[in-house]
């Protein structure tokens, strides 16, 4: 008997030495990245015209950065611009590191000009696609790239590996300065000018004044298969995609893995991206890839033109055999609601996954646009809205005000009072028909800086409903901090008696930003496990502008290792 329990503990001492090598190899074999950002304004022309532009390092798009999975940034923010700036990683964790999630007086004071500041992170147990963008003001319409993250050494995709891998960036360009676009719509109250063209990888394509000689051209070759990792980096824009003559195989969004389906076309809220797999099984030509706007708000004026790149086979010999037109796809009608609901029912994980039960928190969000009604002391001029009103939007009817003497973060760890309260409803405050005929007196919200707080580990449900205030509309939401599953989705109000049984508890999607149908509701869980101060908002900047934010209070645990670290000593100062 003692000889076996010599074994045991033998074999014991040997697991735990194995496992303890495996993660110190795991270890060494991380990287940390260090990269400069100098924000600062270059020469851009598009559509004929040159605009200072604001950049990252004179390019536009921004840099593309390439991590694995347990690697950790380093990045120093240089600001040389006339504004103030911050950067945010958007659908980074950030355990425990909320200083670097980068949202303006949320987590950070902005970086003014002339300042800088360094934001350090490690990505831990996310791989796919993420981008980053500038988190003040309308900046990201210029300010952003794309952020990759590959497995970890000797791990691997979960599907067959791609011959290469390109990223795909849909954006959002205005003939004018976008912060000149914003300031003149806070000034009159009216719903700001709509953009001038879309982008693909910075380039609006050859549909457009100017613009054919330097269209995107994406590469494949026949019988190869590759990646496209798609972000929609645009600022106001739902997006549908397609390729033309080509199907996606889709494996993966937000950074999370999903089980393999196909289709012809895919839509992305802004802040959202789509993994997808094109196999080149088409004969050798040239094929127009293109993105054009889901406008889901009825009567609202929007950018209906289309961005187009060219997926160019190699065997193909330009210029002689470019004088014909590259292949146009078909695209879906701008409302087709439809074809959005059939994409984003078809998402799953790949497998069995663990969604919180035994739900702590049971959260109902209104979320939808407002009316304020036109101040006294305002000029006609500053009321542009319809019916001499100023646009708004709102959360549960609080339209989100940001401070500007201290950043939430710190006014949480700090201890500073007076910046924020704690009271943001857990429910709408009226009970109404959310997406019916909504009485007037229910469109001009309050305004607040109101956080909900969260216990460290609780198991968070909320519903988030569409309403038809001024007009419903699909609201793509982000959570700072989190992903989150989204088990149900659907159209009217939701029913908690009748709609529990559409929720999929066994293989839902895990996303960081979850696109509301219009006039409908999705509902998500995750578990409260990162401590700290977290924003939630709408991606279209338009209606974060107006107030369509809240943000939570995750309380810390216990130990170091539930608690928020402490602040960089180069956090900018308010």
């Amino acid at each position: 008997m003692e000889a076996i329990n010599r074994i045991f503990a033998n074999r014991h001492c040997s697991f735990f030495f194995l496992l303890l090598l495996a993660s110190a190899m795991s270890l060494a074999i991380a990287k940390t990245h260090h990269h400069d950002f100098i924000v600062q304004a270059a020469k851009v022309k598009r559509l004929c015209k040159t605009h200072n532009s604001i950049t990252v390092n004179g390019m536009f798009p921004g840099p593309t950065l390439e991590v694995k999975n347990g690697d950790t940034l380093v990045v120093k923010v240089v600001n040389r611009a006339r504004y103030n700036v911050t950067i945010h990683w958007h659908g980074i964790r950030q355990m425990r590191t909320g200083w670097a999630d980068g949202p303006e007086f949320v987590t950070q004071c902005p970086i003014r000009p002339g300042g800088s500041y360094t934001y350090r992170f490690t990505i831990e147990g996310q791989e796919g696609t993420l981008w980053w963008h500038a988190h003040s003001s309308w900046l990201r319409a210029t300010v952003y790239g794309a952020l990759i993250i590959h497995p970890r050494e000797g791990s691997s995709y979960p599907f067959f590996k791609p011959k290469r891998e390109t990223p795909i960036l849909l954006g959002e360009w205005w003939d004018t300065n976008p912060i000149d676009v914003v300031r003149e719509a806070t000034r009159t109250g009216a719903a700001p000018n709509i953009s001038d063209a879309y982008t693909i990888n910075g380039q609006p394509g050859d549909l457009y004044n100017c613009s054919s000689k330097d269209t995107t051209i994406v590469p494949i070759d026949s019988g190869e298969t590759n990646l496209l990792r798609v972000i929609n980096a645009a600022l106001n824009q739902p997006l549908f995609f397609t390729i033309a003559n080509h199907k996606f195989t889709v494996v993966g969004a937000d950074a999370s893995y999903l089980k393999p389906f196909t289709t012809s076309v895919i839509m992305l809220g802004p802040g959202q991206t789509t993994d997808v797999l094109i196999s080149g099984d088409q004969l050798p030509g040239r094929y127009y890839m293109a993105a054009r706007a889901y406008q889901s708000a009825q009567n609202a004026p929007f950018d209906n033109t289309t961005t187009t790149a060219i997926l160019e086979y190699k065997s193909v010999l330009c210029p002689a055999k470019c004088t014909k037109k590259p292949f146009m796809p078909p695209l879906p009608a701008y409302n087709d609601t439809a074809t959005v609901t059939a994409f984003s029912r078809s998402l799953r994980s790949p497998r069995k996954v663990e969604v919180p039960t035994d739900i702590d928190e049971n959260l109902f969000f209104t979320v939808g646009l407002g009316l304020n009604n036109c101040p006294k002391n305002f000029r006609a001029r500053r009321c542009q809205g319809p019916n001499g009103t100023r646009f708004t939007a709102s959360m549960n009817n609080v339209s989100f005000v940001f401070p500007s003497k201290a950043s939430l973060l710190q006014a949480y760890k700090q201890k500073i009072p007076g910046v924020f309260t704690t009271d943001f409803p857990a429910k709408p405050p009226v009970k109404f028909d959310y997406t019916g005929n909504v009485s007037r007196s229910l469109f001009q919200p309050a305004r607040g800086t109101k956080l909900y707080k969260l216990k460290y580990g609780s198991r968070v449900q909320i519903v988030l409903q569409d309403t038809s205030i001024v007009t419903p509309e699909n609201h793509p939401i982000h959570l700072h901090g989190y992903d989150f599953y989204i088990i149900a989705e659907g159209f009217g109000n939701f029913n908690p008696k009748t709609d529990k049984s559409k929720f999929n508890l066994v293989d839902p999607p895990m996303r960081n930003t979850v696109a509301v149908p219009v006039n409908g509701w999705a509902v998500i869980r995750f578990v409260a496990d990162n401590p700290g101060v977290w924003l939630m908002h709408c991606h279209l900047d338009v209606h974060i502008t107006w107030g369509l934010a809240m943000a939570f209070l995750v309380e810390e645990g216990i130990g170091i290792l539930q608690s928020v670290e402490p602040p960089p000593t180069d956090l900018p100062i308010c």
